[in-house]
C-alpha cells in the first residue's frame, strides 16, 4: 500500500467518474450535462466524454428530450446488490416480521435493480401459500405492487427513461400495463393513495399492497409489501404497510 498520497497512482478520469455518479445519486432527477459540469468544476468536453462511456454501460441513461443525464439500471443493480447485504436487509428483517405477524399474511421487502424488483426479506404468515417472492427471486416492477410503490416515488424522467416504449415491458399473467402510458397512469394513482396494488399481475388468485421506503434524500430505497389470496381488504393491509415503511424509514435515517 503506498505510504503517502504522493506515493498513490494518478487515476483523474476514475476519480471524475466516481465523483459524477455521486453527484447524480444526490438529485432528485435527471439534471443536464453542463450543471454536472459546474457544480463539479470540470470541463463540459470531459463530462460529455465520460457521460458516454457510462452511457454504453448502462451506468447512466439519457433522457433525449431534455437533454438531461440520470442514472442508469447499471447504477441500481449496485445499489441492489449493497442492499442484499446489509444494512437494509437486516434492519428490515424485524419490520417485515412484526408486519406479518399484525397482518396475518405473508410479507416482504424488496429493492429496485434495473427495471425488476429483488426480494431481499420474505416472512411467510402461518399456513398461508407458497409464493413467487422468495428472497433473491426478481420479478418485473411494473407488475409488483413494491415495485409500483417505487417507481411512484421515482423522478417522472426516470420512470420514462426505464420504460422508454412497448418492448420495455414484461408479462407474466396477461395483465398490467404493457405501455407507457398504462404504467404512468398506474403510478398516478398509486401517488394520489400512498400505496400501490397488484392483483394477478405477478401471480393470478393474489393480490398485494405495498409503501415505499425512503432513505435521507428521499430517495425510494426499498417497499414493503403484504401478498394475500383472501377477501382481506387492500385500505387495512396498506395501512399497515405505510407504518412498517415508517419504522423502516426512521431506522435507515430517511424521512
Amino acid at each position: 500500500m503506498p505510504d503517502n498520497p504522493g506515493d498513490r497512482p494518478q487515476v483523474p478520469a476514475a476519480e471524475q467518474t466516481l465523483r459524477i455518479l455521486t453527484f447524480l445519486a444526490r438529485q432528485r432527477g435527471p439534471v443536464a450535462a453542463r450543471t454536472i459540469a459546474e457544480n463539479l468544476a470540470l470541463p463540459r468536453s470531459t463530462v460529455y466524454h465520460l457521460l458516454a462511456a457510462m452511457h454504453a454501460h448502462r451506468f447512466v441513461v439519457h433522457v433525449e428530450s431534455e437533454r438531461r443525464w440520470g442514472l442508469g439500471t447499471a447504477a441500481f443493480e449496485l445499489a441492489g446488490g449493497f442492499s442484499r447485504q446489509e444494512p437494509l436487509a437486516r434492519l428490515g428483517r424485524p419490520v417485515v416480521a412484526a408486519l406479518a405477524d399484525r397482518a396475518g399474511q405473508s410479507a416482504h421487502l424488496a429493492v429496485m435493480t434495473g427495471r425488476d424488483v429483488l426480494y431481499i426479506v420474505e416472512e411467510r404468515a402461518p399456513r398461508a401459500p407458497a409464493l413467487v417472492s422468495d428472497v433473491g427471486v426478481r420479478l418485473p416492477a411494473h407488475l409488483t405492487a413494491t415495485g409500483r410503490a417505487m417507481l411512484a416515488a421515482m423522478p417522472r424522467e426516470q420512470v420514462r427513461a426505464l420504460y422508454p416504449d412497448a418492448s420495455s415491458f414484461a408479462d407474466r399473467t396477461g395483465r398490467g400495463p404493457r405501455r407507457p402510458g398504462e404504467l404512468r397512469e398506474v403510478l398516478r394513482e398509486v401517488r394520489a393513495s400512498g400505496w400501490a396494488r397488484e392483483d394477478g399481475e405477478v401471480t393470478l388468485g393474489f393480490r398485494s399492497v405495498a409503501t415505499v421506503v425512503r432513505d435521507h434524500v428521499g430517495w425510494p430505497a426499498a417497499a414493503i409489501a403484504v401478498t394475500w389470496s383472501d377477501d382481506a381488504g387492500d385500505a387495512d393491509l396498506a395501512a399497515l404497510t405505510a407504518d412498517a415503511a415508517a419504522t423502516l424509514s426512521r431506522r435507515i435515517g430517511g424521512h
